[in-house]
């Protein structure tokens, strides 16, 4: 076994350079982790990779994904499934390799076709919203993680989401579209109120409507927070990836 992977150091490769891939794979790589390449396709996601990953080379999906241990699907919703079945087809995933995406509706399920071919199945889910910059890292630090994963595996996705600095949470695999409408509900009010009361102080010629709705919403919303959180916990365990990886059967679980 190489060096790097008895410590628990991993070769991340991240196929998707949009806000949420470029972040955490730079999250990634603040824990430790060699990035091996990326993907990114549009002109906006090469500039935000330059950016954020200045050292890491923007490579074609099946480079990527040859050159990792762990490979970070970074990718629309709705582009998920197709793309983990076409790489499947193509003979891209191997025995062993962590094949983790982000997307909240989705547990592990929809990575079967990397399953099938003994790659390790991860859902991790930041609870938050990223705008692509390195604004992101500092904000990650406290911020929840919805982690899938079946039982032998689940301490890496737990790990996983300690290294990138948040706090883990289970969340089984029947139960991830309702962790996903709630995300959905939570962004979409909060964004929808605070437009509409911006613009009515804008109507009556407030110039900085968002200055004076930032302490109110902030402390509302807290508020509110509070009355739905009993306390700091954890479900979450300490555990090496390197021993939940040695684990897992070399031809995946039937």
């Amino acid at each position: 076994m190489p060096a790097d992977r008895r410590a628990g150091r991993l070769g991340v490769g991240t196929i998707g350079a949009g806000r949420v891939g470029a972040v955490l794979a730079s999250a990634l790589a603040g824990a430790g982790h060699a990035l091996t390449g990326i993907s990114a396709v549009s002109d906006a996601s090469r500039e935000r990779a330059a950016a954020m990953l200045p050292d890491v080379p923007v490579l074609p999906i099946p480079e990527v994904i040859e050159r990792s241990e762990l490979v970070l699907l970074a990718v629309p919703g709705d582009e998920l499934p197709s793309l983990v079945e076409g790489l499947a087809a193509a003979g891209a995933w191997r025995a062993g390799q962590l094949v983790v995406h982000t997307v909240a509706r989705h547990g592990v399920e929809v990575l079967e076709p990397a399953r099938r071919a003994g790659a390790i199945p991860l859902a991790i889910h930041p609870a938050m919203t990223f705008t692509g910059t390195s604004i992101d890292l500092t904000r990650l630090a406290g911020t929840w993680f919805a982690v899938t994963a079946p039982a032998p595996v689940l301490p890496i996705a737990q790990a996983l989401a300690v290294e990138m600095g948040g706090e883990p949470f289970v969340v089984a695999e029947e139960d991830r579209g309702a962790y996903a409408d709630a995300v959905d509900t939570a962004v979409s009010f909060s964004s929808a109120i605070v437009d509409q009361a911006a613009g009515l102080l804008e109507g009556i010629g407030v110039v900085r409507a968002g200055s004076v709705l930032a302490p109110l919403v902030r402390t509302s919303v807290e508020n509110a927070l509070a009355r739905h959180d009993p306390g700091p916990t954890v479900d979450g365990g300490a555990a090496t990836i390197d021993g939940a990886v040695d684990d897992w059967p070399s031809g995946g679980v039937e």
